[in-house]
């Protein structure tokens, strides 16, 4: 039995889209609301796409207007989302495949740190 295999807490890997996918990636999961411009699904090589996970049109929406100021309640208000009866079944799904194998959240944002992906890490992992 791996290492990998024993671990019952799950563990989250985040890589951009545009990288080239590397064979420890795991379980590769797009989690962007649009497909990333000008990557193919084959160098994508994601075996899932997530778009009901990011945050809804309103709050990006909201966000993008003064993203320096608004993160902590961009969190906030995301993780309330999360929350939602029907994001709660993915992120359930994602936390379980993640206690066994790795999986990587793939992106195409360009600032990943101040995006809706490392919120949703913390709320996958209970941070």
């Amino acid at each position: 039995m791996t290492e990998r295999s024993k671990k019952t807490e799950p563990h989250f890997r985040v890589r951009r889209v545009y990288d080239p996918p590397s064979p420890d990636d795991g379980v590769r999961v797009l989690v962007d609301r649009l497909w990333p411009r000008g990557v193919s699904k084959e160098r994508a090589d994601v075996q899932e796409w997530m778009k009901e996970l990011t945050p809804s049109s309103a709050l990006r929406s909201w966000y993008h207007e003064d993203r320096a100021s608004r993160f902590p309640e961009f969190e906030r208000r995301y993780r309330d989302e999360l929350e939602l009866p029907e994001r709660v079944e993915l992120t359930d799904r994602l936390r379980e495949l993640a206690r066994t194998r790795t999986v990587t959240l793939v992106t195409s944002v360009k600032d990943v740190e101040h995006s809706h992906v490392p919120v949703l890490v913390r709320h996958l992992t209970g941070d």
